[in-house]
């Protein structure tokens, strides 16, 4: 079958420009190819460089932990969500309005959620750790295990999430103590299910600490985002291991 002659034309043209602009040939080819391994999605996250570019840039992605401090110049308003006997109350409006829909939800369900711990300035993640240290060093280690042993339990000031109003230490009127028994009870079982629907993700989960360098935590709850919590939860991977992932992609 012969081809319309606008098609004809059209391919003799190309020819031509090729054969006398075989430089500029050669760019557009070159920029083809740069333009599709920006948008390829071979890896295991299925995201394209830009995507994984744009997750890391955002705030609420924030990686604090005991080898990344959190950022001198970030700063955020924060509001109020704890419960009566909260000891820090806020999260960053936009955690805390998530959290506060997220506690309705659960009400809805019959479940109680309350927000027993968020927001901690530097100067009280001091105290905590400070207090934690002595704890070790009034039992006989020395000074250094002490503040290594103190760093697995509460992070460094400045190396906590709490100190950016993202993370929320949760209980419920099942089990008020923030410890590993929160995990036997059905806001824990709520949460584990209906959680990243709000933004949040389980922060240190069990058989991670090698790599969160944390002791499993079933009471602290890390606001991400709704759609990076996600696409967090999708990969099956703790916090850090995405990060790295999302830097791998992002080159």
């Amino acid at each position: 079958m012969s081809k319309p002659a606008s098609s004809a034309a059209s391919e003799t043209n190309g020819l031509l420009t090729d054969l006398m602009f075989p430089s500029s040939a050669a760019e557009s080819t070159s920029a083809a190819a740069s333009e599709g391994a920006e948008e390829s999605r071979d890896n295991a996250l299925g995201l394209t460089k830009a995507e994984a570019a744009a997750m890391l840039a955002d705030p609420m992605m924030v990686l604090v932990n005991h080898t990344n401090k959190m950022p001198d110049n970030y700063t955020f308003d924060t509001k109020e969500c704890g419960s009566q006997t909260a000891v820090n109350k806020t999260l960053q409006t936009a955690a805390c309005d998530a959290f506060l829909e997220m506690q309705k939800a659960a009400a809805a369900d019959g479940v109680t959620v309350w927000m027993q711990s968020g927001y901690r300035s530097v100067k009280y993640q001091t105290g905590l750790y400070e207090r934690k240290t002595k704890y070790y060093t009034d039992r006989g280690y020395d000074t250094a295990t002490a503040k290594e042993m103190a760093a697995a339990v509460v992070n460094p000031p400045g190396y906590s999430e709490h100190n950016c109003g993202l993370a929320a230490d949760l209980n419920s009127p099942e089990h008020t103590g923030l410890d590993e028994g929160f995990e036997n009870t059905t806001a824990f079982r709520w949460l584990c299910e209906h959680a990243v629907e709000y933004g949040f993700i389980l922060r240190y989960p069990k058989g991670a600490e090698d790599r969160t360098e944390i002791t499993y935590e079933p009471w602290h709850w890390r606001y991400v985002g709704r759609e990076n919590a996600a696409k967090i939860s999708a990969s099956g991977l703790c916090f850090e291991d995405y990060i790295a992932q999302l830097h791998a992609i992002a080159g």
